[in-house]
């Protein structure tokens, strides 16, 4: 008998809180949880960025062992860095690939960290950061090029650019159209409407709720997809978020500390600094990794960041380790609620207020993610649903990276190589 296909769509930033105090403006999501599995509250990852979480989420395993540990990467003299766009960045075994190598066909619309994969529709998140190229050149290379320019010739009407909420029309409508004519075995889905409202707006705003209803209406198409392709039956959806969100006013600027030590250099007039530092804070918004070389006390320089307002706890590097975080920082750094990381220097203040009129600018944010996974009700979640999947359950626990096991075992597929996560018992049919 032939497997079943499965179809995955993050819905960036949803958490517990939205399935279980906002049903009501997903009525779609809500008869999906109804015909299937809610596993309620699912817990994060060090740090709960997306594109570490997105990792963890495909591969089963935490930062430490994948190592994407951050959004971007550390290059203090760029204003807008690289993100961890590419697959050959990824150091453990995603599950596309072992789909791939079993012969399964493959999509992926916007998942992280998948540029210049095997993935056979391929649509990879990437944006142009340097000022000889542009967002036409940089996709090209990183998907896959012909499908790229099928979809975009089609549905690049669309787009507003990378803007919000027309990149997930524009994206939706591309998944809507390979899951009816292409019909791969797994597909991977990522939507982003949602998180870009409440970096905006705040978590709990209208704007944010406007979103959420926006997302329920194209899952609602995805799904439709299906029945209009005749493969609904034999499909297994997953929705999940990769994290939740957490409202702040207050910036904490570490690297302003450390010019004052002489631990690093500031480039003139700029917030930017050079290369040649000895300590540094790279941010992932709720948290901050700190990076040293060279000698460097670190219990004065631990003793430094403990005494600035809003930080809330230091994990040393082996506590980061056990956490799956970077190996290579000396300290991960937790913010309070309220508050979070910029590696910005010439700054009035190490901490200031977030300037309401500069929100929607770079690093100027009402709601971010990033924190530890315990902070209180920070839970994200998952609903499954298909031929496969237990009926009107609900699981009450799991941990991200359980996620990919449990498509691995949907797809009857197995990873070459033990993962941190194990299938989420209660989730598939026995």
């Amino acid at each position: 008998m032939p497997r079943n296909k499965l179809v995955v769509i993050s819905l960036d930033s949803l958490g517990f809180r939205d399935l279980d105090e906002l049903a009501y403006l997903v009525p779609h999501i809500s008869q999906m949880m109804k015909r299937g599995t809610w596993v309620k509250r699912v817990r994060g990852i060090f740090p709960t960025l997306t594109y570490p979480s997105h990792t963890s989420i495909i591969t089963g395993q935490y930062p430490a062992v994948h190592g994407i540990v951050n959004n971007t990467k550390l290059q203090p003299q760029r204003l807008s860095p690289d993100w961890y766009w590419y697959r050959k960045d990824v150091q453990a075994t995603p599950l596309y690939d072992v789909a791939h190598d079993a012969g399964l066909t493959t999509a992926a619309f916007l998942w992280p960290v998948t540029a210049g994969s095997q993935i056979d529709y391929n649509l990879a998140e990437i944006f142009p950061n340097r000022i000889w190229t542009n967002q036409v050149l940089v996709s090209l290379k990183a998907s896959s090029p012909l499908f790229l320019l099928q979809m975009n010739h089609r549905y690049g009407y669309l787009r507003h650019g990378i803007k919000q909420p027309w990149l997930d029309d524009f994206i939706t409508a591309c998944a809507v159209d390979t899951l009816k004519n292409k019909q791969p075995d797994l597909t991977l889905v990522h939507l982003v409407d949602m998180d870009s409202m409440r970096h905006r707006y705040g978590v709990r705003s209208a704007q944010a709720q406007h979103a959420l209803q926006r997302l329920d209406r194209r899952v609602a198409q995805l799904v439709q997809a299906t029945m209009d392709a005749g493969t609904y039956d034999h499909t297994n959806f997953v929705l999940l978020g990769d994290h939740y969100q957490i409202n702040v006013q207050r910036m904490i600027h570490l690297n302003m500390l450390f010019v004052k030590q002489g631990w690093l250099t500031p480039l003139a007039g700029k917030t930017t600094y050079r290369n040649d530092w000895r300590v540094t804070a790279k941010t992932c918004d709720g948290e901050t990794y700190i990076y040293t070389r060279g000698y460097v006390k670190t219990g004065r320089l631990k003793q430094l960041i403990a005494g600035v307002e809003g930080v809330e706890h230091i994990y040393d590097g082996a506590e980061a380790v056990k956490l799956g975080a970077d190996p290579r920082c000396t300290f991960l750094v937790e913010a309070k609620p309220g508050y979070y990381f910029t590696d910005e220097v010439n700054r009035p203040a190490v901490v200031e207020d977030v300037d309401p009129d500069s929100l929607g600018t770079h690093d100027r944010y009402q709601g971010v993610h990033g924190y530890g996974p315990s902070q209180p009700g920070y839970f994200t979640t998952a609903v499954f649903a298909g031929p496969d999947i237990n009926q009107g359950t609900t699981v009450a626990g799991a941990h991200l990276v359980d996620e990919g096991p449990t498509f691995a075992q949907l797809l009857g597929l197995h990873y070459p190589a033990p993962t941190a996560g194990q299938p989420i018992p209660g989730v598939v049919r026995k």
